[in-house]
């Protein structure tokens, strides 16, 4: 460990054993009341506390057990449950009976309330899906209704010039799903063929020709013209598609999905859950306890093409044409066209068709459901992608938008909805977090918060886990029910969390860490240095930013992504050179071609006006590519391109403006604009952060991302330099892990009054750092430093700083009033290697029950720590191992000296006993642990507790859907050292 040159401070520092612990308030962060981040970020409330999707099979829960579980959850640190009726482990083998024990029967409202009322007694919240699995479903629906969802089918016939048809309307090309009785006839068009080996075929739009009038009681009678080319006839169809919910029948009768873009599916939603599931008493629990309603990600699946009836009525009265004309180049079939006019016209077309279903979702789903979830007392929770509708624009819109950490692709798709959120002015952007393919029982805690974090700095702030599994189900086998396990024959997706898993003795410790994270991610306004403008708005495309995403990030830069309805929002102004100065505070707007596609040049006019007035206005943009031939991205009406050409000629002659040829040539743009990101790293890493700000403070959560594909595996250590809001701020750190909150001990100041300092972490470890408005927090003095020669200075005693380091020496430490400080260390012990242990394993194993578990103890002697597979009669063992050895320390170790305890490897979740002190919290991603304030001279017992997954067991337990998975290396692995440090204080 080599000493950090000029302004070096390492993050994390030191240990947080004198935090005081805050009281809770319930409540979630306020900027209005002063110093409450550093009152409460020891104990945070509940409603910033991370959340469980809670999985029931169905309504075949007790409600003893309902209360059980609450408690378990309350107890284990998180704030609140997203009760779900998810039964997939269940397809093949044993079933609910859904008329005693179904989704909505008076049973499951039983339930509901017994879990409503200990949340109440627990102080936390209660969300609930709307319907049973997804998409959004009830009973009342047939796949007839008219709120069901709809397809359009189509049936085809090819007619050669001259040949007549006579008979009925060609059937569609897919029969109807199981359920669906009826389909409406509401077209019939002839079009002439240009190209049939193409695909999609090639038609010629000028000869569309509507023959619905050649239709006489279900009988067809057309002949094609004689004009030596084939004709197609095209019958259109619209039926239900009969889809319903995931996994087994959750009710009787069967629910069918709603339409999404209708008045009626929403209406037949809110109707039955008002007749059924609300009675006098829920209502008040609900009220009570102030949750959400949830609604997963628009999974609407058809053979056909997606539809509403009333699209066609509703597109011409939002575009202005009719879509009936184009209706061929529309339909689908697989989720793939099946006809063309020619390439322009097809996307144009089928744009314009999205942008409709983008309103008609917003408008018509979100906005009556989220209406109805207020006078109920709640919020509403929606995952809103899936067919490429606008998600940026329903982010700003829900109460509480959400994206997954499973069928996300990268950071960027989080900064799409985030994009939407801060434009919105809403407070969270919430995160199914650790699904896991293939990872049920062997998903880690270590793995989930290396992922976690990386979204945490891209703009998520409240994880909703996936999930805590109810105890029992019919069918079950060991360690109990769970809602993706298995699965298809396979493991299946991970992770039933819980008490049933050896890792939840720790997760205590895991939830505070992530409380305080989404305490200070939830505080204040979310702040970005660039916009990045993409013409239409879905999420989880797992597309970047031009050279941001790549290039940018690594060095400092943030960025969010805006879809033009963004633009119309309230907060879509600019001052002072920045766009959304009360949100994100852009210092610059990146415009490019459609990446979704073929970055076509394409741009509303009404979005190309606001650009150039903002740009007058002062805002930078930087303008990528060739314009000169721009258009709509709709089908263009008279002048609208001539129109749109005119705009850009305008705004690309204002000084705001710079245009590049291509990505890689950005950083030219940002030089010529002045433009500087608000935080600066002093080299390229795998270092990612979050800004958010309010008044008291400007806050910086970084992490390292070490999920990314060829990212960082080693230990990040450089500089930072953090913008500031005032003259003489006085940074702070935040542990998350301890909950301690102190003024940095160690800092420099450029001259331009920006604050610099050393970030040191491992591999998806985490540090906050506040910069804090003068006498916000404190107004007591006390020192720090602007350099030192020492690897670390931390706050000892009292709050006095000190010096640390591993060498023994004379340091130099330069304080901020001026005067340089000599310290020396003296001799110091060589690190001792702790080989020798004692191993107590209590050995996880299937017991009576499902969910009951034996525990036998197990003891082992070890000359050195290994993997668990290593040591025989552990191979095939999971559960929780304690690790004991005695160290003897003489002289030197006084006052003067402390130690780290290095763990090396340690699978899966661990904490540190010393001399029977239990420590505090240990960062999970850094098994490197201050043990200097519990260590004595001679004998010392230092004791390590590790727990691990389930699979190792479940291989053998269960061999036939766990059997081919690979081991596990559980357990200390080590090696493990104390290494010993000097200490002296700054005098």
């Amino acid at each position: 460990m080599g000493a950090a040159a000029g302004a070096a401070m390492a993050l994390p520092w030191g240990t947080a054993a004198d935090a005081a612990a805050a009281p809770s308030t319930g409540h979630g962060p306020s900027p209005d009341l002063h110093g409450f981040v550093p009152r409460v970020f020891a104990a945070p409330g509940a409603a910033v506390r991370p959340k469980f999707r809670w999985w029931w099979p169905d309504a075949l829960v007790d409600t003893d057990e309902v209360a059980r579980e609450i408690d378990q959850i309350a107890a284990a640190g998180f704030g609140g449950v997203e009760i779900a009726a998810v039964t997939h482990s269940m397809r093949g083998g044993e079933t609910i009976d859904p008329v005693p024990h179904g989704w909505g029967t008076p049973a499951w409202v039983r339930a509901v309330e017994a879990a409503l009322r200990q949340a109440k007694k627990r102080d936390i919240t209660v969300d609930l899906t709307l319907g049973p699995a997804w998409p959004n479903s009830v009973p009342s629906v047939t796949p007839d209704s008219p709120a069901a969802v709809k397809e359009l089918a189509h049936g085809t016939v090819t007619l050669t010039a001259g040949q007549s048809w006579t008979g009925a309307p060609p059937a569609p090309g897919t029969p109807p799903a199981e359920g669906v009785t009826k389909q409406q006839l509401l077209l019939v068009q002839a079009i002439r063929i240009t190209d049939a080996a193409a695909r999609p075929v090639l038609l010629d739009r000028t000869t569309v020709t509507d023959i619905t009038h050649a239709v006489t009681d279900g009988e067809l009678r057309w002949t094609a013209p004689d004009d030596g080319a084939p004709w197609l006839v095209i019958a259109y169809w619209e039926r239900g598609s009969g889809q319903r919910p995931e996994g087994p029948h959750h009710t009787d009768p069967l629910s069918y999905v709603i339409d999404h873009f209708s008045t009626e599916g929403t209406r037949a939603a809110i109707e039955f859950w008002e007749r059924h599931l609300l009675p006098p008493s829920t209502r008040k629990l609900l009220r009570e306890t102030g949750g959400a309603l949830f609604e997963d990600s628009i999974e609407l699946e058809t053979d056909e093409t997606m539809w509403t009836p009333a699209l066609p009525a509703e597109f011409e009265k939002r575009m202005g044409y009719s879509l009936l004309p184009y209706l061929a180049t529309v339909v689908e079939r697989d989720e793939d066209p099946v006809h063309a006019f020619g390439q322009d016209l097809d996307k144009a077309v089928r744009r314009d068709v999205i942008e409709v279903l983008s309103e008609l979702y917003v408008e018509y789903h979100l906005k009556p459901f989220q209406e109805w979830a207020h006078r109920l007392g709640l919020r509403l929770r929606v995952q809103p992608y899936g067919p490429g509708t606008d998600s940026m624009w329903a982010a700003a819109v829900l109460d509480i938008s959400e994206g997954e950490s499973l069928g996300f692709k990268n950071a960027d798709d989080f900064r799409c909805l985030a994009g939407g959120r801060d434009m919105g002015g809403k407070d969270i952007l919430s995160n199914e977090a650790g699904a896991t393919a293939g990872g049920a029982y062997g998903t880690t805690w270590d793995a989930t918060l290396r992922k976690l974090v990386v979204q945490y700095a891209a703009g998520v702030n409240q994880a909703v886990f996936h999930g805590f599994a109810y105890a029992e189900a019919p069918g079950a086998a060991w360690p109990g029910f769970a809602a993706f396990s298995p699965y298809n024959g396979s493991g299946g997706y991970g992770e039933a969390w819980g008490p049933r898993q050896p890792t939840w003795g720790h997760v205590r410790d895991i939830a505070g860490y992530l409380s305080r994270t989404q305490l200070i991610l939830q505080t204040g306004v979310n702040k970005a240095d660039i916009g990045i403008l993409r013409q239409k708005g879905p999420a989880g495309t797992g597309l970047g930013a031009p050279w941001f995403t790549a290039d940018g990030v690594p060095v400092g830069w943030t960025h969010l992504f805006l879809s033009p309805r963004l633009l119309d929002l309230p907060s879509a102004k600019v001052r002072d050179g920045r766009l959304a100065p009360e949100g994100p505070g852009f210092k610059a707007l990146v415009i490019e071609g459609d990446v979704l596609s073929g970055k076509d040049r394409t741009m509303q006019i009404d979005v190309a006006e606001k650009l150039v007035g903002w740009a007058r206005a002062g805002l930078p943009l930087i303008v990528i590519g060739d314009w000169s031939d721009a258009r709509v991205p709709g089908l263009a009406g008279p002048g609208d391109n001539e129109r749109l050409r005119a705009l850009f000629t305008e705004l690309l002659a204002l000084p705001k403006v710079r245009v590049v040829p291509d990505r890689p040539y950005v950083p030219e743009a940002i030089a010529a604009l002045g433009l500087r990101r608000d935080v600066e790293y002093a080299q390229r890493s795998w270092l990612v952060h979050a800004h958010r700000a309010d008044r008291e403070a400007d806050y910086f959560f970084f992490a390292v991302d070490s999920v990314t594909k060829n990212s960082a595996t080693t230990r990040l250590n450089h500089d930072v330099t953090l913008t500031t809001r005032w003259r003489d701020t006085v940074p702070y750190r935040l542990d998350a892990w301890t909950g301690a909150v102190e003024p940095l001990p160690l800092y420099s100041r450029t001259d331009d009054g920006r604050i610099r300092l050393r970030v040191t972490l491992e591999p998806g470890a985490t540090a906050i750092v506040a910069l804090v408005r003068p006498g916000a927090w404190a107004d007591r003095p006390y020192v720090s430093a602007r350099t030192s020669e020492a690897a670390e200075v931390l706050r000892g005693a009292g709050g006095r700083p000190e010096i640390r380091d591993v060498r023994p020496g004379t340091y130099r430490t330069t304080l901020h009033d001026g005067r340089t400080v000599e310290t020396v260390l003296g001799g110091l012990p060589e690190p001792i290697p702790l080989t020798r242990w004692s191993l107590t394993v209590e050995d996880w194993q299937p017991g009576a029950r499902p969910s009951q578990t034996l525990k036998p103890r197990r003891e082992f002697t070890l000359d050195a720590p290994a993997a668990w597979p290593a040591i025989p009669g552990l191979e095939d063992v999971s559960g929780i191992g304690r690790y004991r050895t005695t160290v003897h320390l003489d002289t030197p170790w006084t006052g003067g000296y402390g130690a780290y305890l290095d763990l090396g490897e340690v699978f899966d979740t661990f904490r540190v006993t010393v001399n029977g002190h239990r420590l505090p919290p240990a960062d999970q991603l850094t098994p490197r642990v201050d043990v200097g304030p519990y260590l004595r001279r001679g004998a010392n017992t230092v004791e390590v507790e590790v727990a691990t997954t389930l699979l190792n067991r479940l291989r053998v337990a269960n061999a036939p859907v766990f059997g081919g998975a690979k081991r596990q290396n559980y357990g200390l692995v080590g090696p493990v050292r104390l290494v010993p440090y000097g200490r002296a204080p700054l005098t």
